[in-house]
């Protein structure tokens, strides 16, 4: 990929669900279906850490997976202060240190902790675990929040550095471009061409094929925050836009590796995008496969009531 333009002028807009927001009562379960995270996610609740141990050591090098695990398992309340207990019993673990330092990133973003203290925690886990990206994720996390354009842009080579198909690196920086105001016309945002240039360089069985619906939605989110209708605007109804919408949906027809850990975040983002776009017929078959998996984003980018905007769209679809 060539090297990215500056990010100049982003704006703050609407929650992007980033890994900052806290959860709420009936909130969204981050876990989607991965059943041995729900597992030592219920574990860790309750201060026994063998399960989770166990989940991250034969999760291996599967980056997506790994990175997946590890930031819904630091949402837990006292994720921090367990794995500052496992750091302490086993100084030398990657594990222990990536989920501590991701802990205090998240505790970071609710303002709950200093962010030196989180970026020395993501150091120090880098350290212990050089070809793993997810310290460096966090690190990013903490920059699409909080740091400057080139912290963004330094955090996010150095993910895909080590990971060149980093699917949640990519939401994030797809996230923060999307920030910008457009510098012509609105179908020629940079978010656009950054995300199909990642789609187009990835390999064909790769999930970044979704990341220009991606782009859009965070285009939505961010002119919904301004006080703007996408819709009235033809935000879904420009020829960029059908022609993303047409690509995505019939790569997903032909997709046959359906275990993509975070799979279920993109199937949301293409019904919310099929539904936005008034082709209900498309999203049915998504919102079957989708079940009741649904995500906060981008639900969240036209409604204050997330769950309530997923329910309504699925009832449209399926003619409920």
């Amino acid at each position: 990929m060539p090297p990215l333009p500056p990010l100049l002028g982003v704006r703050r807009a609407l929650t992007d669900q980033s890994g900052d927001a806290p959860d709420a009562p009936g909130a969204f379960d981050h876990a989607l279906d991965d059943e041995g995270l729900r597992t030592a996610r219920a574990a860790l609740a309750q201060g026994r850490r063998q399960a989770a141990r166990s989940l991250l050591l034969h999760t291996g090098d599967d980056w997506d997976r790994r990175a997946h695990r590890l930031t819904v398992l630091a949402r837990e309340p006292y994720a921090a202060a367990w794995a500052q207990e496992w750091a302490q019993a086993e100084p030398g673990s990657a594990d222990a240190a990536t989920l501590y330092a991701l802990a205090l990133v998240r505790r970071t973003l609710r303002g709950k902790e200093d962010p030196g203290d989180a970026r020395a925690a993501c150091d120090t886990a880098a350290a212990l675990a050089p070809a793993d990206p997810t310290p460096w994720l966090g690190l990013l996390l903490l920059a699409r929040r909080l740091g400057t354009e080139g912290e963004v842009l330094g955090a996010f080579a150095e993910v895909r550095r080590r990971h060149p198909e980093h699917h949640h690196a990519h939401h994030l920086l797809i996230a923060r471009l999307a920030e910008r105001p457009p510098g012509g016309r609105p179908e020629a945002h940079e978010a656009f061409d950054v995300a199909e240039r990642a789609a187009a360089e990835a390999p064909a069985d790769s999930p970044l094929a979704v990341l220009p619906v991606v782009a859009h939605a965070e285009r939505h989110r961010v002119l919904t925050a301004a006080g703007l209708a996408p819709a009235a605007s033809g935000h879904w109804a420009g020829p960029r836009a059908r022609a993303v919408l047409r690509a995505c949906f019939d790569w997903w027809l032909e997709w046959e590796h359906d275990d993509h850990p975070r799979r279920l975040l993109d199937l949301n983002h293409l019904a919310f995008a099929l539904s936005s776009a008034g082709r209900p017929a498309e999203a049915a078959p998504l919102f079957q496969r989708i079940g009741e998996h649904a995500t906060a984003a981008p639900w969240s980018y036209a409604h204050p009531d997330p769950r309530a905007a997923f329910h309504a769209a699925r009832a449209r679809a399926l003619g409920r």
